[in-house]
């Protein structure tokens, strides 16, 4: 019995898990106000990363592409950059910020983005827009290495390098919720308000769930400024929620500026809920107040509704995002379940040093697989050809075939997530996202018991 992390032996891909860098980076530029991003390479390179967006949050996004042709592709797509900021600029008159976002095509052909920021700050912006205010931020995301995890890490990243200004201490905790959904959103903020601590959240998305207004449809936008991006200098401290979706920007204001910094643990399940807290006494001295002591025992009791009559034992298969990932794995082991195979969707070599995956490696008795540079192939040949037999599936829309060809119950978790309603309003973080993430479990498997008959006469007498 033993846990073991080990790369995909295949060198090709079968059905990917997580889309490119540049989608990463788009998220990132949807997350800031006055914001559009603009993204060098093809037009699909925008085109269907949006749809993402959109298929997920079910709202409308604006993303801007410099579309380049095959001409560009053999002499250059310099000129397309121009154009587009240009184009950009006179086109939509509130927009302050543009980040440019690289693609592999462009950096393939060797387009020098950073030049063409520099010509255009020191000619366009100060011809044509002379008392505008405009931030040019090169953004280098090939899709050939990495993921859209790191495009979301460089992204944010460059963007706090940008605008940090170090001037009057603000009092504020800089928190980086990394990848998530507008209802976690409005669950980490409960939190903080809970504790009276006043924050920088990167990024304020709640807005994603945006209204449809008497006077007309609203484009769904962050509301994270510049004024806040400029303000993570002058923080108390930094507190990451994720390893790989905002440790970058994190280790950056660490080492610029020696603001105290924790990353982690993402605050999934009750005792990286507790740690969150803990960590938020550390860095504000604030005290942890009795209403989420209550909080935290609703949930607790919750849980206990279901995990030893329900969860105990149950075999998981987990893919998606690494940290969501590694976080539904501590939850689930604390909920009895044995994960039994988690699928990470790049070759990160920073996985081998992470903490979390070493206590799995040390502690779990029972055989698990953590795959690295993982595609979907993964999970459906060991159920088809290797006998690998799954309780319950947890992740996003893409692996729902998986679940479907196979009859194993699956709850939808995770981006992209789009054949099931309003997922994105639901959080996983927190103790509120501990009851829903093991209520919906549960749910997925009562309706899989009286699917197959299997002992559904036990929900007459629970």
């Amino acid at each position: 019995m033993s846990c073991e992390l080990q790369e995909k032996s295949r060198a090709g891909v079968i059905n990917p898990i997580m889309t490119c860098q540049p989608a990463g980076a788009q998220f990132v530029s949807i997350g800031v106000t006055d914001c559009i991003g603009i993204v060098h390479g093809g037009q699909g390179c925008v085109m269907f990363v949006r749809l993402l967006f959109s298929q997920h949050f079910k709202e409308s996004f604006e993303l801007a592409s410099s579309s380049v042709h095959e001409d560009g592709a053999v002499f250059g797509a310099c000129g397309r950059v121009e154009q587009a900021v240009d184009v950009l600029l006179m086109r939509y008159p509130h927009v302050k910020v543009v980040p440019i976002i690289s693609t592999c095509s462009t950096e393939v052909i060797g387009d020098d983005i950073d030049g063409v920021v520099s010509k255009l700050s020191a000619g366009l912006l100060k011809e044509k827009y002379p008392d505008r205010e405009v931030h040019l931020i090169p953004i280098h995301t090939p899709s050939f290495v990495g993921s859209m995890v790191t495009g979301y890490d460089l992204a944010l990243r460059d963007f706090v390098m940008h605008f940090a200004t170090k001037t009057e201490p603000n009092g504020k905790l800089n928190l980086i919720t990394g990848w998530v959904n507008p209802g976690d959103v409005t669950a980490l903020k409960h939190l903080l308000a809970a504790m009276d601590i006043e924050a920088t959240v990167l990024f304020e998305i709640e807005n994603f769930d945006a209204p449809l207004m008497p006077h007309g449809n609203h484009v769904a936008h962050g509301t994270t400024t510049i004024a806040d991006l400029a303000g993570t200098a002058n923080a108390l401290g930094t507190l990451a929620l994720n390893r790989y979706e905002g440790g970058k920007a994190a280790a950056y204001l660490e080492k610029e500026f020696g603001m105290p910094t924790i990353v982690g643990p993402t605050p999934i399940g009750i005792r990286n809920t507790d740690t969150f807290l803990a960590n938020l006494k550390k860095l504000t001295g604030k005290p942890i107040p009795q209403s989420l002591v209550r909080e935290r025992g609703i949930a607790i009791d919750a849980l206990t509704d279901l995990t030893h009559m329900f969860f105990a034992e149950k075999r998981v298969a987990i893919y998606g995002n690494p940290d969501l990932v590694i976080g539904l794995a501590e939850f689930c082991i604390d909920l009895e379940m044995k994960p039994v195979l988690l699928l990470l969707g790049d070759d990160n070599p920073a996985y081998a040093r992470d903490p979390r995956i070493k206590a799995l490696t040390e502690n779990v008795d029972w055989d698990m697989e953590i795959i690295t540079n993982a595609d979907f192939w993964e999970m459906e040949n060991r159920i088809k050809n290797e006998g690998l037999e799954l309780d319950l599936i947890l992740g996003h829309s893409k692996g729902r075939f998986i679940a479907i060809d196979n009859n194993i119950p699956m709850l939808r978790v995770g981006f992209p997530t789009y054949d099931r309603a309003g997922m994105y309003r639901h959080p996983v973080v927190g103790y509120a996202g501990a009851i829903w993430l093991a209520e919906q479990m549960a749910n997925v498997l009562f309706t899989d018991m009286e699917h197959k008959h299997n002992k559904e006469w036990i929900l007459n007498m629970w």
